[in-house]
């Protein structure tokens, strides 16, 4: 991998692949934006039961909770810039498929559904895969650089740019966002075809390994690696609380601060200036404190913005803590990934990051109904604050993380032993 010198700091040049790599990952974010905003608006056409309008964005979580773990394992058996092109191919034509059906006036509810589910569960590899491909073209000391391209990329194309693109598809169509998404898949999947690289060396599998087999040394491999472990609960909590938050928050804008929708899409946008903001301070957050120290910093700043939130009635106040919120998990997301790729033994990448994206997935819908109860118990602010003492939880968790640590990966799993963290 080549490298730039960036004011005095090596960063990751854009040719030799990852600026493929970039180009496909933010496209085909814009385009999943186009499709996940439009299709809610296509249910509520189509039904207006809450429950069927409700399982539309349900079938978005349950394959990582039913296969989140085999997608790490089978990206870590094959080459995942295959796996992601030939993923993103099936994905395209799945699409493709689907805005025909809406331009013929064919769409269903159970079609949303099965729509949903399928591309979720191809999501599952796909994104497994990318977590273990980057590693192969970019230096393992470029990689916090790296994760912040990748993720402030995505959040501008996905957060800011493709909303206001929606209402002008559908004016000429109900089908054309979803067109426009079946075409970003093939563009990412032709990028990323294009590719050129080499597989990383992997260790011959063992007469007989299974797949499940493999999932469990994957695990095992995070349970033994102190930090890993501790990254992984806290962000679990961290899920809980943001699921909390969100699934309440347009009741916290419109009804306990009385902000309307206004107020509602102000804080929104908030949301995703601040994580476009923390996708360009992540990395000198990183340099100057380490990155489980980045994300202690990370935590507690979420924390205190949470209390912002939760306890003063007044719009301004909520922007301010809804800014901070985006900003700061931007930073915590990208020296997580980071410190993933950098202590997972390279062929077991694919597996550590799928068990934190299970966990991931698994604390949003958990804290959604958190949120539910606690604000119909106590009060409409109740979820800011619940989300809180979650987060609070999650940074005291990783404080013991913060100490050098090598982890050690049991031989019999076929691992190597990582680098200390610098």
């Amino acid at each position: 991998m080549t490298t730039v010198e960036d004011a005095g700091r090596a960063a990751p040049a854009w040719r030799g692949g990852f600026g493929r790599l970039w180009t496909a990952a933010v496209v085909s974010r814009f385009g999943d934006a186009l499709r996940t905003s439009a299709l809610p608006l296509l249910a509520v056409r189509l039904t207006d039961e809450p429950l069927a309008v409700a399982s539309v964005t349900a079938c978005g979580y349950v394959p990582w909770l039913l296969f989140g773990l085999l997608g790490g394992a089978v990206a870590d058996r094959v080459d995942q810039r295959r796996a992601m092109w030939a993923v993103d191919t099936v994905r395209g034509l799945l699409v493709a498929g689907f805005a025909l059906a809406v331009g013929l006036g064919h769409a269903s509810i159970p079609l949303l559904l099965t729509l949903a589910f399928a591309l979720t569960t191809l999501q599952t590899l796909f994104d497994n895969a990318s977590t273990a491909l980057l590693p192969s073209l970019v230096d393992r000391d470029r990689l916090g650089g790296a994760n912040a391209r990748l993720m402030t990329g995505q959040q501008l194309a996905g957060g800011l740019l493709a909303g206001p693109f929606v209402p002008v598809l559908l004016t000429v169509g109900a089908f054309m966002p979803f067109a426009a998404d079946a075409g970003t898949y093939l563009v990412a999947a032709a990028l990323v075809a294009s590719l050129r690289i080499r597989p990383p060396e992997r260790a011959p599998r063992q007469a007989g390994s299974t797949l499940r087999a493999e999932i469990g040394a994957g695990l095992r491999a995070l349970w033994r690696d102190r930090t890993l472990r501790a990254v992984c609960v806290a962000t679990l909590l961290c899920n809980i609380g943001m699921g909390a938050l969100i699934a309440t928050l347009v009741l916290h804008v419109t009804r306990w601060l009385g902000a309307g929708n206004a107020g509602y899409a102000a804080a929104m946008t908030a949301y995703a200036a601040g994580s476009l903001l923390g996708g360009l301070v992540a990395q000198r957050i990183a340099r100057r404190t380490g990155r489980v120290r980045a994300l202690l910093v990370a935590g507690g700043v979420q924390t205190s913005s949470l209390v912002l939130v939760g306890t003063v009635r007044n719009l301004g106040a909520l922007l301010v803590g809804m800014l901070l919120l985006g900003a700061m998990n931007m930073v915590w997301n990208v020296n997580q990934v980071t410190l993933m790729q950098r202590r997972s033994p390279a062929a077991m990448v694919g597996r550590i990051a799928s068990a934190f994206r299970t966990a991931s997935t698994s604390g949003a819908p958990l804290g959604a109904l958190l949120g539910g109860v606690v604000a119909r118990g106590y009060g409409l602010n109740w979820p800011a604050l619940s989300a809180a003492v979650l987060f609070a939880l999650a940074v005291t968790s990783l404080i013991p993380a913060g100490k050098p640590d090598v982890p050690v990966v049991a031989s019999d799993d076929g691992a190597t032993t990582a680098h200390v963290r610098r």
